[in-house]
């Protein structure tokens, strides 16, 4: 049987509690078998781009490069339950018009509420408009486009597979670029966009996604605009982002796909954007502006954000551990120069996965230990991006990886309260090597939960 999609359903999703509940999430993974299968399918009844055959050997490729599977299929006729299943994800490589009659689509549905995986490439948003479903599964629908010329690519998302090789300026690449029908921003997690001041015709009014994914249904979709051309599918960064669009896909990375929206940037790869920063204690923290990276040197000490305290928030951030190595995002600390004060008066959420449950990664440091079974499902290895959401609202603190939940402690401690605090990095030791960018911060509303009343020793620990 394939493999299903790492996903959390609707329901799971609905029963997480108020407060920490922050959209649905993906990555609950299937039954393990060796290797994947992608499906590459390239029907058209529309406009033939005659790039279809450069990119239908470009994905063949990296499945051989990369240890997946391959087949390719112009016949509709493989849109059964039954070979559908075989099948990890499905690349739709530049279809376009109505491809798939209704017994078709119903099976096509039915492999996505079960778990399976989408990967829209280019003309696949020029596909099925007819078919309300799969627009929902795209994103958006094409609408137009300008001829082909260079133009600039912003990312959005820095630990996303498909975007995560492609550092911290610009991506200048020349294709066809599509105008979208509508925005997929507030239902999908937009992986890049399209600066529109950079090539003429777009028509997106300066917000203009360009590649995104999703949970949808039960099952993944990832989607690029890009391969309109036959040079797309030889271009280095334009093949690790397809690639890293179908390991997400298939449920070998896992990423946060949620919709994001509404979050200040408080590091963003740059030197200026550490003004607001302040180390604490020995050691240090290296910065690369091209890849927009800070990485922990020496220690024991914390770089902290000393602008102002904070109270209700969600804190996100992206984080790569090279190896077996420790590190930890403190919260609720009043401001002092001395990182054993974070230590002693505030919490600090872990990064280290090897070690004991209540001190590993996605713990409550010494307090509480993550789900390890959702923790290690969600987890990306060591040299991979992972992002956390840390959500505090009130006494309550919950953990989210990759954006999944993996934790939800609740304070009762008025010495440690959440109330207010500062939040800062770690740098653990010279022996231990973690980097981290894209931290970004959203202030909720004061939601003033009342902690449990103890029951007993321990209570909280």
């Amino acid at each position: 049987m394939r493999a299903r999609a790492r996903i959390i359903t609707a329901t799971a999703v609905a029963a997480l509690l108020i407060g920490c509940a922050s959209g649905p999430a993906s990555s609950e993974p299937g039954q393990d078998r060796d290797g994947e299968r992608v499906l590459v399918f390239s029907k058209t009844a529309g406009f033939r781009h005659d790039s279809i055959p450069a990119g239908v050997a470009a994905v063949k490729e990296l499945g051989a490069e990369n240890g997946f599977a391959v087949d390719a299929t112009e016949d509709a006729k493989a849109f059964t339950a039954k070979n559908l299943a075989r099948y990890d994800a499905v690349v739709w490589l530049s279809t376009t018009g109505d491809v798939l009659d209704a017994r078709q689509q119903a099976a096509f549905e039915q492999y996505i509420r079960g778990g399976g995986a989408y990967v829209g490439v280019h003309a696949a948003a020029d596909t099925e408009y007819d078919w309300p479903f799969y627009g929902g599964l795209a994103g958006a629908y094409f609408q137009s486009h300008p001829a082909i010329q260079p133009a600039k690519v912003h990312v959005d998302d820095h630990a996303h597979p498909a975007t995560a090789h492609l550092g911290a300026g610009t991506w200048d690449r020349t294709d066809e670029w599509y105008n979208y029908r509508s925005n997929p921003r507030e239902r999908a997690r937009v992986l890049a966009t399209l600066d529109e001041s950079s090539y003429t015709g777009g028509t997106m009014s300066g917000d203009h996604p360009i590649a995104w994914c999703q949970s949808y249904e039960g099952g993944r979709s990832f989607y690029t605009g890009g391969g309109h051309t036959k040079e797309s599918f030889a271009e280095p960064a334009f093949r690790k982002h397809l690639l890293g669009g179908i390991r997400w896909a298939v449920g070998a990375a896992q990423a946060d796909c949620r919709p994001e929206k509404g979050y200040t940037t408080l590091f963003d790869g740059t030197a200026a954007s550490l003004e607001g920063w302040k180390q604490a204690g020995p050691g240090s923290f290296a910065l690369n502006q091209d890849d927009g990276t800070l990485t922990t040197t020496g220690g024991m000490g914390m770089l902290w954000y000393d602008r102002r305290e904070l109270g209700s928030y969600s804190l996100k951030l992206d984080w790569r551990a090279a190896g077996d190595d420790n590190s930890g995002i403190f919260v609720g600390f009043p401001p002092s120069d001395d990182p054993w004060s974070a230590v002693n008066n505030g919490y600090e959420i872990q990064i280290d996965a090897t070690d004991v449950p209540e001190k590993t990664t996605g713990s409550v440091y010494g307090f509480r230990s993550a789900d390890l079974k959702k923790r290690d499902k969600a987890l990306n290895p060591p040299g991979e991006w992972n992002t956390y959401e840390i959500r505090v609202e009130g006494e309550r603190l919950c953990i989210y990886l990759n954006g999944v939940q993996i934790n939800d402690y609740t304070n009762t401690d008025p010495a440690r309260s959440l109330l207010q605090g500062h939040i800062g990095l770690q740098n653990h030791g010279d022996g231990d090597e973690v980097s981290f960018r894209n931290i970004r911060l959203k202030d909720l509303p004061s939601r003033h939960f009342a902690p449990p009343a103890p029951t007993g020793p321990g209570v909280g620990r």
